[in-house]
């Protein structure tokens, strides 16, 4: 089935032909333009040619896993969403794939349904994220607090003068903290505000946050500038 011109492509990267073949058709069916490889540098070349707007990224790869091949994507500068597959369940695996920033996560056996539910709704959130930064009136004035300085119109951060270096969300979720000093931000709101979810798997915030933490405390195991709320979220504390 041809897929129109202005379909979204994907880019559907797994080492089981039959799986492979399954989710092309279901893509295909859904309006999308659908293109699966088998291993990871057939991954890279796919993204490098085809520029397509998700890839679809088994972990369990020949020639280069999927982790690494997402970390090369990165490095890269290719901000391209990404749903990772993969067999093995486990929670760390999970964690691990939010971690590197993986847009989504879906654990095998799964609904070639689902995948192309999730698909729509990353594309959703990606379209509405962009949407929000190319659509605001005014951006917000350079914000300090302390050593640090985040300047949301330039996309530059510093620590006592230095680079920060920020990926995207890690970036959102610092001016969102130095937007709103000493209030506390559930989790909910936060995903809503940085991720544009309306639902979502939390652990994704308590990810970034410890991520976050390790660029802007002091000591990140007694952290007093992003402080934990029990039960509920986390707060910016200023520096006095």
């Amino acid at each position: 089935m041809s897929a129109p011109p202005s379909a979204p492509r994907v880019l559907v990267v797994d080492d089981d032909a039959v799986l492979r073949s399954v989710l092309r058709d279901y893509f295909e069916a859904d309006g999308f333009e659908a293109t699966p490889v088998g291993d990871g540098p057939a991954a890279l070349e796919g993204v490098r040619t085809l520029d397509p707007d998700l890839v679809i990224l088994d972990l369990s790869l020949p020639g280069m896993d999927g982790l690494e091949v997402f970390r090369r994507l990165r490095a890269a500068g290719c901000g391209t969403p990404v749903i990772m597959l993969t067999a093995r369940a486990e929670q760390p695996e999970r964690i691990l794939g939010l971690e590197i920033g993986a847009d989504d996560y879906v654990a095998k056996p799964c609904s070639p349904r689902e995948v192309v539910l999730r698909a729509r709704s990353v594309l959703r959130r990606s379209a509405a994220a962009a949407a929000a930064s190319s659509g605001a009136a005014e951006a917000p004035a350079v914000l300090r607090d302390g050593d640090l300085e985040l300047d949301p119109r330039a996309g530059t951060a510093t620590r006592a003068g230095a680079p920060l270096p920020l990926p995207p969300r890690e970036f959102a979720l610092l001016e969102r903290f130095l937007s709103r000093p000493g209030e506390l931000l559930e989790r909910d709101e936060i995903l809503r505000s940085v991720w544009h979810w309306e639902y979502g798997d939390p652990s994704t915030v308590t990810v970034h946050v410890r991520r976050l933490r390790e660029k802007v405390e002091e000591d990140p195991a007694r952290p007093r500038r992003l402080v934990t709320v029990w039960g509920r979220g986390y707060r910016w504390d200023p520096a006095r």
